[in-house]
C-alpha cells in the first residue's frame, strides 16, 4: 500500500511540475489558462498528499479513526470540488473554445445541465431503494457531497467545452477527460477514506495521478495558435434535451420502484430547470442582439452600395434610387450630367494618386455648392450627375455656378491643375423611368462635348434619333459587304484645258434596301470608330483593282486611286494587301495611286514617312488628299515621299482670280499658282479638286495647272458610265478642234513615259498615280516635267504650251454622259 501511494504521488507530482512549465513556456491568454490548470493541479497535488497520509496512518486500526478520517475526508472533498473549479476556469480559458463571455456563460449553462442530470441519475442508482453500491454506499458519509458536485461538474462542462473549440480538439479532448479523471480519482479518495475502505481509497488516488498525468501531456501538446471558435447562439435544445430525458428516465425508474425524493434531489431539479430558463434566455438574447448587429451592418453596407468610396458622394445605384423617389412622388426635378474635360491626361502625366485627390476635390465642391436636397453624384471615372429640385430654369443657374466652380484651379503638389467641365440638362417631362432621364443627360452632355467642351446643353430629341441612327448604321454596316449592298463610283481626274478624263477616284457608296443611299460622310468616321475601316478598304482596294484590270484589259489607259485611312496605313499587314491586291488583279503598279490625307500629316510623320516609303518600293503612287485644309508645313511636304498633290476645293473657289501684273493674259487663281509653283519645285505634280464652276476651270488652266476633278469634270459614276466616257474620249468625233489625237500604246498598261519625253522621271517604282489617257501620249500625272533654269513659272505658259488647245468646258458632256444620268449619279 505504501509503495502504490508514494508511486501515486510521485506521478502527481511530476505531472503538477509539467504543468508549471508547460504554462511558463506560453504567452499571451494560452499561458493565462494553463496557469490556472498548473494551480488546480496542485490543489489537486495537495488533496492527494493529504488522502494518502491519513490513508497510511489510519490504515493499522482503520475501524477506530472514522471521526478523524471523515474530517480529512471532508477536507480532500473540498480540495476536490476546488481543484475540479479551477481546472474548469482554465479549460474555458483556453484559446479557441469560447469567444466571448455571452458564449462562456452559455457553455457554463449547458454544462451545469448535463452535471445536475449526471448528479441526479447517480443519486437514483446509490440511493433507497435502488443502491446500486450495495454496503459501500457512503450514506453516512455527507461532506462528499462537494466532491459529487465537483466530478459532475467536471463530466458536464468538460466535454461540452472540448466539442464546442475550434479544430483541432484532440488535446482539449485530452484536458477534458483529465479534469474528469482528477475529480473523481478525489472523489473516490474521500469516499474511501470516509466508508468504502482503504481499496476504494487507494484506487481514487491513481486515477487521481493519471488525471494529473494526462492533462500535463494534453497541456503540452495543445497548440496555442488556435483561431477562436465560432459564436454557437442557437444549440440550447440540443444540449438540453439529452439531460432532460435522462433526468425525465430516472425520476420515473424512481417512482415505479418506490422510492421518495430528498430535499436535495429536488433541488437539483430546480438547478436543471433554472439552467434550462436561464440558458434559453440567453439564447433569446444574444439572438436578437446578433440580428440587430446584422441589421446595422446591412444598413451599413446598403450604404456602401450606395456610395462612392472615393468622393463620398452617391454612386449611380444611389443616384438611381433618388431618381425613383422623384418620379415617384412626382416632384419636379432636373438632372445634369457632368464630365471633367482633359482629366486622361492628369492621370497619365501627373499619375493617379494626383488624379484621385482632383476627383475628392471635386466631390467636396459639389457638396459646398449645391443644396442640402440636391443630390450629387459620381458615375464612374471623371462622370458625375446632379440631381436637384425645381424648374429647368433653375438648373441653368446651378449649371452655370458649377461651370465656374469646378473649373477653377486644383492645387495639387508643385503645380496647380485646371480643368474645365462639359454638363448636360435633362430634365423630368413626365418620364416614369429613371434610367430614361439618366440617358437623356448622358446623350446631353455627349453632344456638349462633341460642340467643343466646356459648355453647357439642354437634351433635344434629335440627340436620340441621332443615336439610334447611328446605333442602327453600325449594326448593319457590319454585314454590308456580305449582302452585297455596297458599291464603288469613280469620278473622273480629266485632263485640262481638254476636261478629257485620264484617270478616276474610287468613291465607296452604301445604298441599304431600309435606309436608302448612306452617305459616306455618315457611315466612313462610324466605320473609322468601330474598327471597320480596314475591312472596307481591303474590299475597296480589291474591287478598284479589279475594275482597272477590265479597263486596261479593254485598252484603255487609265489610272485609279484609293483613298487610304490613317488607321490602314499605319496597319504593318497592309503594304502586303496592296502588293497581294496588285498580284492577284496582274494591275500595273504604277497604274494605281493611294490617297492619304493632309490630316494624317498631323500625326507621327517620321512613322508615315516609312509607311509611305514602304508603300512606294511596290511601284505604286501616293497622293497628298485636300492639300491646303490640314496641318502640314512646307518643311513636311518636303520630307513627304509623294508624287502628287491635290489642290483642296478651298484653294479654288474662295479666292477670286487675278489679273496678271504688268502684262497681258488670262486671270488665274494665285493660291493655285502657288501651290503649282511649289510641285514643279518639289518635283510633283498637281491636280485641282473642286472645279465646278467655268470661271474656277479658267482660273486652273491659267495658273498652269494640268490636272481637274469635280462636278464640272465629272461626278462620281457607276463603272460603265466612266468606260462610257473613256471610249468617247477615244473616239475622233469626241476630240476638241485643233487636237490631233495621239498613237494609241501597243501595251496600255506601260506606266513609264519614254525618256526623251519626261527627262528626269521618277522611276515606275516611285512614280505617280495616274494616266496619260487624254494627255500627250506617255505622260503621266506624277512625271517631272523640264523646268526652266530659274524655277520661275509663268502663269498659263505653261498650259498655253500644250497639245491640248483651249475649249468649251463643257465639251465632254454629250456623247459620255447625259445630265439625267448624271443627277442619277
Amino acid at each position: 500500500m505504501a509503495v502504490a501511494a508514494a508511486l501515486s504521488w510521485l506521478v502527481a507530482a511530476s505531472a503538477t511540475v509539467l504543468l508549471t512549465v508547460a504554462a511558463r513556456r506560453r504567452t499571451g491568454a494560452h499561458r493565462q489558462a494553463l496557469l490556472l490548470v498548473a494551480t488546480a493541479a496542485g490543489i489537486a497535488l495537495a488533496g492527494l498528499l493529504v488522502g494518502l497520509g491519513v490513508l497510511l496512518h489510519a490504515a493499522p486500526h482503520w475501524a477506530h479513526e472514522q471521526g478523524h478520517r471523515t474530517s480529512w475526508a471532508t477536507a480532500v472533498s473540498v480540495g476536490t470540488a476546488a481543484s475540479g473549479l479551477v481546472f474548469l476556469a482554465g479549460l474555458v480559458r483556453l484559446p479557441g473554445v469560447v469567444g466571448s463571455v455571452s458564449a462562456a456563460l452559455r457553455l457554463a449553462l449547458d454544462g451545469v445541465m448535463v452535471a445536475a442530470a449526471l448528479w441526479f441519475v447517480g443519486w437514483v442508482l446509490v440511493s433507497e431503494p435502488t443502491r446500486m453500491l450495495g454496503g459501500a454506499t457512503p450514506t453516512a458519509c455527507t461532506p462528499i457531497l462537494l466532491a459529487t458536485v465537483g466530478a459532475a461538474l467536471a463530466a458536464g462542462v468538460g466535454p461540452v467545452a472540448a466539442c464546442r473549440s475550434a479544430a483541432p480538439r484532440g488535446g482539449l479532448v485530452a484536458l477534458a477527460v483529465a479534469v474528469v479523471g482528477v475529480t473523481g480519482g478525489g472523489l473516490g479518495l474521500a469516499a474511501g477514506l470516509c466508508q468504502a475502505g482503504p481499496a476504494v481509497a487507494l484506487s481514487g488516488a491513481g486515477l487521481l495521478a493519471a488525471g494529473l498525468l494526462t492533462a500535463a501531456l494534453s497541456a503540452l501538446r495543445t497548440d496555442p495558435r488556435r483561431e477562436v471558435a465560432h459564436d454557437p447562439i442557437d444549440s440550447s435544445g440540443d444540449n438540453a434535451i439529452v439531460p432532460m430525458i435522462a433526468m425525465t428516465a430516472s425520476a420515473t425508474y424512481h417512482l415505479l420502484q418506490g422510492g421518495r425524493f430528498t430535499v436535495l434531489s429536488v433541488l437539483v431539479c430546480a438547478v436543471e430547470g433554472f439552467a434550462l430558463v436561464a440558458r434559453q434566455y440567453l439564447g433569446v438574447r444574444d439572438v436578437r442582439a446578433y440580428a440587430g448587429r446584422l441589421a446595422e451592418r446591412e444598413a451599413h453596407f446598403r450604404e456602401l452600395a450606395h456610395t462612392d468610396a472615393l468622393t463620398g458622394l452617391a454612386n449611380r445605384r444611389g443616384l438611381l434610387r433618388a431618381l425613383h423617389g422623384h418620379v415617384e412622388s412626382g416632384t419636379p426635378c432636373v438632372l445634369l450630367g457632368l464630365d471633367l474635360d482633359g482629366f486622361k491626361n492628369v492621370n497619365d502625366m501627373r499619375g493617379h494618386d494626383v488624379g484621385d485627390a482632383v476627383l475628392a476635390e471635386v466631390g467636396r465642391r459639389l457638396r459646398d455648392t449645391l443644396r442640402p436636397d440636391d443630390v450629387a453624384a459620381r458615375l464612374g471615372g471623371d462622370e458625375f450627375a446632379v440631381l436637384t429640385r425645381g424648374r429647368p430654369e433653375d438648373a441653368d443657374r446651378v449649371a452655370e455656378r458649377l461651370l465656374a466652380v469646378l473649373g477653377r484651379a486644383y492645387d495639387q503638389g508643385e503645380s496647380p491643375v485646371f480643368l474645365s467641365v462639359s454638363i448636360g440638362i435633362a430634365g423630368c417631362t413626365g418620364e416614369p423611368d429613371g434610367e430614361l432621364l439618366l440617358r437623356h443627360a448622358d446623350l446631353a452632355l455627349r453632344y456638349a462635348k462633341q460642340r467643343g467642351k466646356n459648355r453647357i446643353e439642354r437634351y433635344d430629341a434629335a440627340y436620340d434619333q441621332l443615336l439610334r441612327r447611328r446605333t442602327t448604321l453600325e449594326h448593319e454596316l457590319r454585314g454590308a459587304i456580305e449582302r452585297d449592298e455596297l458599291r464603288l463610283a469613280f469620278q473622273p481626274v480629266a485632263s485640262l484645258p481638254s476636261v478629257r478624263p485620264v484617270g478616276a477616284e474610287a468613291l465607296l457608296r452604301w445604298h441599304h434596301p431600309e435606309l436608302g443611299n448612306v452617305r459616306p460622310d455618315e457611315f466612313i468616321p462610324l466605320a473609322e470608330e468601330c474598327g471597320m475601316i480596314a475591312k472596307l478598304g481591303a474590299w475597296v482596294l480589291h474591287q478598284a483593282c479589279h475594275q482597272l484590270s477590265r479597263w486596261l484589259a479593254d485598252g484603255h489607259d487609265v489610272w485609279v486611286s484609293v483613298n487610304v485611312s490613317p488607321r490602314e496605313l499605319h496597319d504593318p499587314e497592309y503594304v502586303v494587301l496592296v502588293t497581294e491586291a496588285l498580284r492577284a488583279h496582274r494591275v500595273p503598279p504604277q497604274r494605281l495611286v493611294l490617297e492619304v490625307t493632309e490630316h494624317a500629316v498631323a500625326t507621327d510623320l517620321d512613322e508615315l514617312i516609312r509607311r509611305l516609303a514602304a508603300l512606294r518600293l511596290t511601284g505604286v503612287r501616293i497622293a497628298l488628299d485636300d492639300f491646303g485644309a490640314g496641318y502640314s508645313s512646307l518643311g513636311q511636304l518636303r520630307r513627304l515621299p509623294i508624287d502628287i498633290l491635290k489642290i483642296d476645293h478651298s484653294l479654288v473657289a474662295e479666292h477670286e482670280p487675278v489679273r496678271p501684273v504688268g502684262r497681258d493674259g488670262p486671270a488665274f487663281a494665285p493660291m493655285v499658282d502657288v501651290v503649282m509653283r511649289l510641285g514643279h519645285q518639289l518635283g510633283l505634280e498637281v491636280i485641282a479638286e473642286g472645279v465646278t464652276t467655268p470661271t474656277e476651270l479658267a482660273a486652273v488652266v491659267a495658273a498652269g495647272c494640268r490636272f481637274g476633278q469635280g462636278a464640272l469634270c465629272g461626278w462620281g459614276v457607276p463603272a460603265e458610265h466612266l468606260e462610257a466616257m473613256l471610249e468617247a474620249a477615244t473616239s475622233p468625233g469626241a476630240r476638241p478642234a485643233g487636237v490631233t489625237p495621239g498613237p494609241r500604246r501597243a501595251d496600255p498598261t506601260a506606266g513609264s513615259p519614254p525618256a526623251g519625253d519626261a527627262p528626269g522621271a521618277r522611276p515606275a517604282g516611285a512614280g505617280v498615280r495616274s494616266s496619260a489617257a487624254g494627255v500627250r501620249p506617255g505622260v503621266l500625272p506624277g512625271t517631272r516635267r523640264p523646268q526652266s533654269g530659274s524655277g520661275q513659272v509663268t502663269p498659263g505658259a505653261e498650259g498655253a504650251s500644250r497639245d491640248d488647245a483651249p475649249t468649251p468646258v463643257n465639251q465632254h458632256v454629250g456623247s459620255v454622259d447625259s445630265s439625267r444620268e448624271m443627277r442619277q449619279a
